[in-house]
């Protein structure tokens, strides 16, 4: 993770579209330092949990797909969880490695009841068809062998999620320089941490070292509360909902900053109230705090990796 972290602070440093306010941060910490947003895990019950092997596996699953739901203006996270956990209420099996191989568009559709074509459906697809291949050749068909093989260690987690499933592999080049986010492995880690309650599977002695998960809807927030500052042209792309493709420095930068910029707001609260925060923590408050606006306009980039 601190090569997330260390390559986020150099697009900030080398940034043209995406500006990280420090007052912004100053202003925002002012208001939060004392009474930091818990936000559980939970989701109202959206999730799957028996406490045992097949939420891991359920989790894996949901965040091999948890990517893009916008061009879908109904479609959104908790459709998806909601989905695969009624799925797997109703047929324990529907998760096995050898399954999760065969599954086609409509079959997935089926599985979430969704009346339509989702969006990057064919993508949706390879990625189950990636997940159950490796599952089933290196880890025993459970991604529960996964996480029982990282010691305790989310970061070890995170690289062997990036090593064996290269749908995973969220990193990218920017200005010559590689550039890595992970959003995707990060956040089943603190999926996990989370459902468990740092407990049994959700045990990590390093779940600090966790960053944001850099995704549509936290550049957004961040943006309202006047922590990142755009270019006039990326705000006028965002406002009139232009795609921005993936990969470009305007998408790099927009969720590179976003993590540079969280982490300098944990730092901040940290100085200045000598508790630790977890970027886990003001992810899930900055996360629920955009859902909860649905007038808040983010980027659009269609992307497999968030």
């Amino acid at each position: 993770m601190e090569e997330v972290r260390a390559t986020s602070a150099w697009v900030a440093s080398h940034s043209s579209h995406v500006t990280v306010d420090s007052q912004g941060i100053e202003k925002v910490v002012e208001s939060v330092e004392n009474s930091i947003p818990k936000v559980e895990w939970n989701y109202e019950g959206i999730h799957y949990f028996d406490n045992g092997p097949l939420t891991v596996q359920y989790l894996f699953v949901l965040d091999a797909l948890n990517f893009c739901f916008w061009p879908d203006k109904d479609l959104n996270y908790d459709d998806l969880a909601s989905g695969l956990k009624e799925a797997l209420q109703n047929d324990k099996t529907v998760f096995d490695a050898d399954r999760l191989q065969k599954y086609t568009g409509p079959e997935l559709r089926e599985l979430l009841k969704w009346p339509r074509p989702l969006p990057l459906e064919d993508e949706r697809v390879r990625l189950m068809h990636e997940v159950g291949f490796e599952l089933e050749r290196s880890f025993g068909g459970k991604a529960s062998n996964i996480v029982e093989s990282c010691g305790k260690s989310a970061v070890k987690l995170v690289s062997i999620i990036a090593r064996h499933f290269p749908g995973f592999r969220d990193h990218t080049v920017y200005k010559g320089h590689q550039v890595f986010l992970y959003k995707r492995a990060q956040i089943f880690a603190a999926d996990v941490w989370g459902a468990f309650k740092g407990e049994g599977y959700g045990e990590f002695s390093d779940v600090g070292s966790i960053t944001i998960f850099a995704d549509y809807i936290v550049p957004a927030v961040l943006q309202q509360l006047g922590v990142l500052k755009y270019s006039s042209n990326l705000d006028s792309i965002i406002k009139g909902n232009k795609e921005i493709g993936s990969g470009t420095e305007e998408e790099v930068e927009l969720r590179a900053c976003s993590i540079f910029a969280v982490e300098k707001m944990r730092d901040l609260i940290q100085k200045r109230t000598g508790k630790q925060v977890l970027s886990v923590e003001l992810d899930l408050w900055l996360w629920a705090y955009g859902v909860s606006n649905p007038s808040l306009q983010h980027h659009r980039t269609l992307s497999i990796y968030y």
